[in-house]
């Protein structure tokens, strides 16, 4: 009789138990390590009006479980029945859409440039206003200096005030400064055996964690797979910003605790997205200060961890164009931490200062790859030189 009572108990056990795994398994945030405080991954949400479809549970048979690295179940790549996620337009076109807002924030360094150059002879003085405009844009002093030699020789060889002229002369220009030949591709293509990985770096307030989910908009967008990490671990607001992101066009988002460490959470989102087999992992860092070293020093502890278990693909560095020369500080300290490969120049529609893009590239070797030029969801363009020194100029 007691040998029966000990055999019911240790069913009703295991069937509560059960239950419990039933219910953990069903929720939308599911913990990577349920027993301490690990990254999770956040599915992306309905609408208040939407039903939530719960996907079947699945539970290992006992003794079978891995308990230091639970297996992750993502949301299938399509959305479940009953969701309906925004689909972000392809990024072919998307520099031609914005280059009229572009044009209107920054011609007053062309129409500047072309005044002086329409003069009927230049004197040493305009060539002295030329130099000024162009630091004033932050240009920097080594462009500058080509630029307004160049333009001397030019000028004289052509020989005239015509107004198309002088602008094609001055767009031809400023291309050449631009580096036309940079590698601008983004390397976010899927490897045979891994996603492919990219790092968003910068610091506070220059717009980090709203490049990074612009970035997944545009890859989505083109039909790509991808899935978010939240490794700002120290900004409360950085991972709930992120998850949104994700949630407006269905892409999942790993993320910890707040003050957690972030390598942990960089980690654990590639091991996620390898596991799922999606197409790119973009993983936010911290926004760190370039002038606190123990913080440098952290980021590229992130870089390390996350190469154990895969490749870093890409490190993108966003600068704040306000920032001016600034931002050439800011690289270069960022390039000795960590391998930056790209520039990201954002807030282009509130300054006049985009020469900072001649002076980074040309003083560090990084191309510009990626420019904002606004708020909008779908305000971030790749960069062009060309059409860029057309906005520049104007008209």
């Amino acid at each position: 009789m007691e040998f029966v009572i000990i055999a019911v108990a240790v069913v009703v056990v295991a069937l509560l138990v059960g239950v419990g795994l039933l219910v953990g398994r069903g929720r939308r945030t599911t913990r990577l390590d349920e027993g301490t405080a690990a990254p999770t991954i956040t599915r992306p949400r309905p609408t208040d009006d939407q039903p939530v479809a719960t996907p079947p549970a699945t539970v290992p048979p006992v003794g079978t479980e891995d308990l230091s690295v639970p297996p992750v179940q993502l949301p299938p790549a399509e959305p479940e029945p009953g969701l309906t996620f925004e689909t972000p337009p392809p990024s072919a076109g998307r520099l031609v859409r914005l280059r009229s807002r572009l044009a209107r924030s920054q011609s007053s360094l062309g129409r500047g440039l072309l005044t002086v150059l329409a003069r009927e002879k230049l004197t040493e003085d305009d060539w002295e206003e030329v130099e000024e405009t162009l630091l004033a844009a932050d240009v920097g002093v080594a462009a500058t200096t080509q630029i307004v030699q160049r333009l001397r020789t030019q000028s004289m060889v052509l020989a005239t005030g015509d107004a198309t002229a002088l602008r094609e002369l001055l767009v031809t220009e400023l291309t050449a400064v631009l580096g036309p030949d940079l590698d601008r591709s983004l390397a976010t293509d899927r490897e045979l055996d891994r996603p492919a990985v990219v790092l968003v770096v910068g610091v506070n307030g220059a717009g980090k964690t709203t490049t990074c989910g612009k970035i997944a908009r545009v890859l989505v967008g083109d039909g790509r797979s991808v899935l978010l990490g939240a490794a700002d671990t120290f900004r409360a607001a950085a991972a709930d910003q992120l998850e949104t992101w994700g949630e407006r066009v269905g892409v999942p988002t790993v993320r910890g605790p707040e003050g957690g460490d972030p390598a942990s959470v960089a980690f654990d989102a590639v091991r996620t997205g390898r596991e799922a087999d999606v197409d790119a992992v973009l993983v936010d860092t911290a926004g760190r200060l370039h002038t606190k070293l123990g913080l440098m020093d952290e980021l590229g502890k992130v870089k390390r961890v996350v190469e154990k278990q895969s490749p870093v693909d890409e490190v993108l560095l966003v600068l704040d164009a306000t920032t001016g020369q600034n931002g050439v500080v800011q690289a270069r300290v960022f390039t000795e931490a960590v391998a930056v490969t790209g520039v990201v120049l954002t807030k282009l529609d509130g300054t006049a200062k985009g020469g900072i893009v001649i002076s980074v590239q040309r003083e560090l070797g990084i191309p510009v790859k990626l420019v904002g030029l606004g708020e909008g969801a779908d305000d971030l363009a790749p960069f062009e030189p060309r059409a860029f020194a057309e906005a520049l100029v104007g008209g």
